[in-house]
């Protein structure tokens, strides 16, 4: 048998631990963000509805318009030295979540309780541009490293099958020591009205729950960035000047034409309709799982008023749920495909959508509910994440504006979303009024249920009309620009659909060690 391309060979299991780690700071610190950001400077804080919302739309504003910019620069700027441009990138985004996270939960340095809130929102609103100008690139870098890993489509999926099962374990770990902490807290103060509910005695626990997460963070990042090997390619003069043979071997797919003719930029994919496909898909999945990460602890605290403890317990017993359910979605996307397996994770979406509608009053079942949740979570993230890689396939070099344009409307998205909850929110006070009740329980259902049949819609347009990319002709990538005559249709580069069957096929062939 002749060599084979590395890029063909499956990836060590070494090098996939090492690779499915580099996402954890960002994690840990995303658990802490969706989940407890409005809960801390609306509760904790004190900040108005509003004030807390425009901090978290702010974020996400800067999140959005500084991820395409990323993946536009990762993917045209060669990197520091021989350190490769992914791992450039995903090294200046872990400082800057490092150097500025930290700030994000903690009390205003200089400010007191005559300060006013407009003051301390100014204060806090550089340090989370900082974050999520460093989230981003720490997101984007790592995404764009899948299809250049590994090349199998079943690969792609198990990669960031590995990469979701770490993101799991990064939120059980922030609710884990969460709840810890609220433990040893419950220890310490006799009174139950204070250990009970959210307060300005929360500030330290918080405080030092980000400290930890961002130093547990910075440990698994130092082994991304010691385990992973990003693959240099040549410039494209070196590559043109080569023989023939020496080009195959650069490649990550043997199928893919070595002429630089069929190479999309990032100007190209605007005008691919399977692009808007995906980002309609990553969008509304994105909504379901911020938002109802977003909102859980709302709605324990003000709807369900369970003790404060809850807001760590319940999102865990969401993410262990999610953890156990990345171990089958190998398996269950190779026998029925990527989007049934979407499907069945909508499905457990709806029922955790009727199952709150229905019940006002569930108590200890709402640890049932977190269940479905949980899994359905899980499923839908890692389809969507598997179905862009598989989007993007060969075309790595413009692979990280891809993810950076789907995070960029996902994370308006999120952002404008909360901003409408916060501005709708029946209450102007600190303490919940009964309207707040009713209110977190029907954003909950809304968030859950509505976005979920947003999604079916646009899973049933990749059902209706598969996903598939088209080449440029010579012609046609000189000029910049794809008009009908320059463009043609590969039939081996259908998508989420037409490759199933082919990839089950390939990925059962040896390979070569």
């Amino acid at each position: 048998m002749s060599d084979s391309p590395e890029s063909s060979l499956t990836l060590p299991a070494f090098r996939r631990l090492s690779y499915a780690v580099g996402h954890f700071l960002n994690d840990l610190c995303a658990s802490m963000w969706f989940t407890y950001l409005l809960v801390y400077y609306h509760s904790v804080l004190g900040f108005q509805n509003t004030y807390a919302g425009v901090l978290l739309l702010v974020g996400q504003i800067a999140d959005g318009v500084c991820t395409p910019l990323i993946g536009y620069e990762s993917d045209r700027t060669p990197g520091c030295g021989s350190y490769g441009k992914r791992k450039t990138w995903h090294l200046v985004g872990t400082l800057s979540v490092i150097l500025s996270f930290p700030f994000i939960f903690n009390q205003c340095l200089g400010c007191d309780v005559d300060t006013p809130q407009w003051v301390s929102l100014t204060y806090f609103i550089p340090f989370i541009v900082i974050f999520q100008f460093g989230w981003a690139a720490t997101q984007i870098s790592h995404l764009s490293l899948i299809p250049e890993l590994v090349s199998c489509e079943h690969e792609k999926v198990e990669l960031t099958a590995f990469r979701y099962a770490f993101t799991v374990i990064a939120n059980i770990t922030v609710y884990a020591v969460a709840w810890l902490m609220f433990h040893f807290q419950k220890g310490e103060v006799d009174d139950p009205a204070i250990t009970d509910s959210l307060g300005p005695i929360d500030i330290p626990l918080f405080r030092n729950l980000g400290i930890i997460v961002v130093c547990i963070g910075a440990l698994f990042s130092l082994l991304f960035h010691l385990g992973t090997q990003e693959k240099r390619s040549r410039p494209r003069q070196e590559e043109a000047g080569s023989s023939p043979g020496e080009r195959q071997s650069l490649l990550n797919n043997a199928t893919v034409s070595s002429s630089p003719s069929s190479l999309l930029q990032w100007q190209h994919w605007l005008k691919q309709p399977s692009f808007y496909q995906v980002a309609m898909l990553y969008m509304s999945t994105r909504l379901i799982v911020n938002l109802s990460q977003t909102y859980i602890s709302m709605y324990l605290t003000n709807t369900l008023l369970l003790p404060k403890k809850y807001i760590a317990t319940i999102p865990l017993v969401m993410y262990v749920s999610g953890f156990a359910s990345s171990f089958v979605m190998k398996p269950v996307s190779k026998l029925i495909g990527k989007c049934m397996t979407y499907f069945l994770g909508l499905l457990l979406i709806l029922a955790f959508s009727y199952w709150v509608l229905l019940d006002t009053d569930m108590g200890d079942m709402v640890y049932g509910a977190a269940v479905l949740l949980g899994v359905g979570s899980a499923t839908i993230l890692v389809m969507s994440l598997a179905m862009t890689a598989e989007l993007i396939g060969d075309q790595t070099q413009s692979g990280a504006f891809v993810y950076g344009a789907m995070s960029f409307t996902d994370k308006v998205a999120n952002g404008v979303g909360v901003m409408i909850i916060q501005m709708l929110h029946p209450c102007h006070t600190t303490v919940c009024c009964p309207a707040c009740v009713w209110y977190y329980h029907y954003v909950m259902v809304i968030v859950t249920g509505g976005m979920a049949v947003l999604a079916a819609l646009s899973l049933c347009t990749i059902l209706i009309w598969p996903i598939k990319i088209v080449r440029l002709s010579n012609q046609g990538h000189v000029n910049g620009s794809v008009n009908s005559s320059d463009i043609k249709d590969l039939p081996e580069v259908t998508g989420i659909l037409g490759s199933d069957r082919e990839d089950s096929e390939s990925s059962e062939q040896p390979s070569v060690n």
